[in-house]
């Protein structure tokens, strides 16, 4: 299994399509720890 950190990089969805096509090119399943961790509210 692919771990994914998603309090690196810019969090704007890139790391979601990099982690997919990882994903299918290794046969590897993959999760996502941290994801949103630097989020900021936008209310």
């Amino acid at each position: 299994m692919i771990t994914i950190n998603g309090a690196e990089g810019e969090g704007g969805g890139q790391i979601v399509r990099n982690a997919c096509a990882l994903s299918l090119v290794t046969g590897k399943p993959f999760r996502f720890s941290r994801y949103e961790a630097d989020a900021t509210s936008q209310d």
